[in-house]
């Protein structure tokens, strides 16, 4: 007797069951067209296709390497809404360079995961020019990566991007905060909106899809566009004056308070002027429409301060000579006893 392997005597099929295999080698064909574009050819040993990527580090004494992952988070379904994939690579690339550059390192090469319900090659591809763009920007070689189709797990058309980077960084050049004392001062450099973190609040207080397209005169544009604007990256403006900063904080998830004392040595609080820097717009249609309390504000979202570079009182002036659209946003004081880390006034 025959075992029964079919429903009404047809085949099962991968493609029955949702995964597209001729869709997957599209993607995979349009993506090693696009990474191509950013190898640096001495350094890397492998093209796409093979199982794992080869890189060959040379140039460096006592060579420290850094790594870092992310993810784009609800930003995602902000694109998905909009049809706009282009930028979402942008943002997950800018964000995994800037937070190896917290430690003083540059980027050598980054891979990426892009899971989907449904595999559409234009949309992988789309997602995969932005990825190498903001490689090719910082001399990054986007070396791999895996493209998943998993109808089981993510329902219709939705998907999940993530990013890891590796980065290299002198030994004795490493950045960790450990110089910082009393006395110096904080910089804060503009974001260019909510970056990658606050969105599902944001979510939360307007009606979506519905609210992307409308045109609010406050930020001069639809709040869609505003919500997708790119995630900054600092390293090609913060990268040539490392040798003049003694910590650096990537403003993220949990805001100025959650993350400058990440790089502040223990004893040490740090006072930040809220007036020193003009909050964006998008800051006070969300506070305002969401009745959002101050407090909750600075926890959630980076405020208009994407990075703060923190350096001793006599660099200060050249930084600034060096970095246009820098401001001086506060101090670091020593702490005194049941003080909060992060003071805002």
């Amino acid at each position: 007797m025959r075992s029964r392997t079919s429903r009404g005597d047809k085949p099962f099929t991968y493609a029955g069951s949702g995964v597209n295999l001729d869709a997957a080698a599209e993607a995979k064909r349009r993506i090693g067209k696009i990474a191509s574009s950013t190898f640096r050819n001495k350094d890397i040993l492998s093209p796409i296709g093979l199982f794992g990527g080869l890189y060959q580090l040379q140039g460096y004494s006592q060579p420290v390497l850094t790594s870092s992952v992310d993810g784009v988070g609800t930003k995602l379904i902000i694109a998905q809404a909009m049809g706009k994939f282009d930028t979402i690579g942008i943002d997950l690339v800018n964000h995994c360079v800037n937070d190896i550059l917290t430690l003083g390192a540059s980027p050598l090469f980054f891979l990426d995961y892009i899971a989907m319900g449904k595999l559409i090659p234009k949309r992988v591809e789309d997602i995969v020019r932005g990825l190498a763009q903001a490689c090719r920007e910082v001399k990054c070689a986007l070396i791999g990566g895996e493209t998943a189709e998993m109808p089981g797990l993510y329902a219709g058309d939705d998907f999940d991007l993530a990013g890891f980077i590796v980065g290299v960084v002198e030994k004795e050049q490493i950045i960790n905060g450990g110089k910082i004392k009393s006395g110096d001062l904080l910089i804060g450099l503009p974001s260019s909106g909510l970056h990658t973190n606050g969105y599902s609040l944001v979510r939360s207080i307007f009606p979506m899809p519905t609210s992307l397209s409308q045109y609010k005169e406050d930020l001069g544009s639809t709040l869609g566009e505003v919500l997708l604007e790119t995630h900054r990256c600092y390293y090609s403006v913060i990268w040539p004056h490392l040798k003049l900063i003694k910590g650096l904080a990537h403003i993220t998830g949990g805001g100025l308070p959650g993350n400058i004392p990440r790089i502040v040595p223990q004893g040490l609080t740090v006072r930040i002027n809220s007036q020193s820097w003009t909050r964006l717009p998008i800051f006070d249609l969300i506070e305002k429409a969401g009745k959002v309390e101050r407090q909750e504000m600075y926890r959630v979202f980076n405020m208009g301060i994407g990075m703060v570079i923190i350096a001793a009182p006599e660099d200060i002036h050249t930084l600034m000579s060096l970095i246009p659209d820098a401001r001086v946003i506060g101090e670091i004081k020593r702490q005194v006893k049941g003080q909060e880390r992060v003071i805002i006034s």
